[in-house]
């Protein structure tokens, strides 16, 4: 996400940068309803992916605002609200088919701070560059080189692990292992926000980020632990610009993260089933202190042509200690790519495909198998295989800022059990997003 401004810390003169350039406010509505037939279940569970018909509509709408106080630093405040429900309340798939479902059903459906934040840009070149104004970053030309800093709520995902063509549930893809890579359990609490402090720095084909983040107290929980010393995620990232194929873009990001929290152990907790102490694999009862989870992501993405991309990712974590934030998913591949509709002369509509293979450690599935519960996970047994599943979607731009979009999932081995499923789901999106265009203010217009 470009997140930049000017060389001066004093207001630009009028005519590069009018007063009102300095506002941001736009706003969107997201719109998503599922529906997926009966399928085959040998056996059910308290955390299983409800296996008779069912629907269910979710609903997320953002107002943005932000103000260039000079021209390298501005403060961002976002107002979220989301509401409605996921399939079987988001739990069964570790690769669930809804990124914008919250994961606790008891949360109020009241406005609240999504993103508050400032942003600050320290220039390390009088060369600039052209940039896209957008809800996190104001500036409409850019130093080539410079280093951002940003403190404040946020989502880790807004600055990590970002893809062009499979980072936007909004128009393009809606399952969270497509989306985001699913083994990256990154800090946020159950909306997906934490506190925290990023810094970037931009060079002429490479970019490197460094994040500190809020672990929540418990894993899926609302509460952020605000103690760094015991709890807290650490991100790192690199990224590099280049051109595989003439003319056409080539990015490549290479993600590490380590999360400090109160997690409980998977081998801890099927020793203590084991030994007769525990009637069922409970891990809350062997959390402790200051565990440490790790993980590393592989991320690109390729211009085919001037219509056509394709994107890739792979994740890695370590699996010895519970899933804490995002989803139960260990190991990830995803390969997928979309194409823009103006051959058919639709050149704002959108086809995309894509497929992923989530996996767990060797701990993290025994613990299932045994009949453990995670946050998202629970059959009360587990004939293990990968959790494999096929998205694709068609998004048609109505008018101005209004899409929508036909979308389809198949979810093979649903919660990585070979004795329940296919499940196929089928998803209808309305997304509206618009901006107040404050550059007509000065123009006259």
């Amino acid at each position: 996400m470009p997140a930049f401004a000017q060389d001066s810390d004093t207001p630009a003169p009028p005519d590069q940068d009018s007063f009102w350039n300095r506002f941001w406010i736009s706003a969107q509505a997201n719109f998503i309803r599922q529906q997926h037939p009966e399928f085959y279940a040998k056996y059910s569970g308290s955390n299983s992916f409800g296996h008779e018909k069912e629907h269910a509509t979710s609903r997320v709408e953002t107002l943005y605002t932000g103000f260039r106080i000079t021209n390298q630093l501005e403060i961002l405040a976002d107002v979220e609200s989301a509401g409605g429900a996921g399939l079987s309340n988001a739990l069964g798939i570790a690769g669930f088919t809804n990124v914008d479902v919250v994961r606790n059903p008891t949360l109020s459906e009241d406005p609240y701070i999504s993103r508050v934040m400032l942003h600050y840009t320290i220039p390390f070149s009088k060369e600039t560059t052209e940039a896209t104004r957008n809800p996190l970053a104001l500036a409409s030309t850019v130093p080539v080189r410079r280093l951002e800093l940003r403190v404040g709520k946020m989502s880790a995902v807004d600055f990590f692990d970002l893809n062009s063509v499979g980072s936007d549930s909004h128009l393009q893809f809606m399952n969270w292992a497509l989306v985001n890579n699913g083994a990256y359990d990154y800090a946020a609490d159950t909306r997906g926000y934490t506190y925290g402090f990023v810094a970037e720095y931009y060079d002429r084909n490479w970019a490197a980020r460094f994040g500190e983040m809020l672990m929540p107290t418990v894993a899926n929980g609302i509460k952020l632990d605000w103690d760094l010393a015991r709890a807290r995620g650490e991100n790192f990232e690199a990224e590099y610009h280049t051109s595989l194929l003439p003319q056409r873009a080539t990015i490549v990001r290479a993600l590490g993260y380590v999360n400090h929290a109160n997690m409980g152990s998977y081998r801890e907790a099927i020793d203590g089933y084991l030994s007769g102490k525990d009637a069922v694999p409970n891990i809350i009862e062997y959390r402790k202190q200051g565990r440490v989870k790790y993980g590393f992501g592989l991320n690109a993405e390729q211009e085919l042509t001037s219509l056509w991309r394709a994107f890739g990712r792979l994740g890695w974590n370590d699996g010895r200690n519970e899933s804490f934030a995002y989803t139960e998913i260990d190991r990830t591949a995803s390969i997928g790519t979309d194409f823009r509709g103006k051959p058919w002369h639709r050149p704002q509509d959108k086809v995309g495909a894509a497929f992923v293979a989530n996996a767990l450690s060797g701990d993290h599935r025994r613990y299932l198998a045994l009949g453990g519960l995670g946050f998202i996970l629970g059959d009360g047994g587990l004939n293990y295989g990968l959790e494999k599943i096929f998205e694709t979607y068609y998004t048609a731009h109505i008018w101005r800022g209004i899409s929508i979009a036909a979308d389809y999932q198949q979810v093979t081995d649903p919660g990585y059990n070979q004795d329940r499923g296919p499940a196929s789901v089928v998803s209808f999106r309305i997304h509206v997003e618009d901006a107040i265009p404050f550059d007509k203010f000065h123009s006259g217009n």
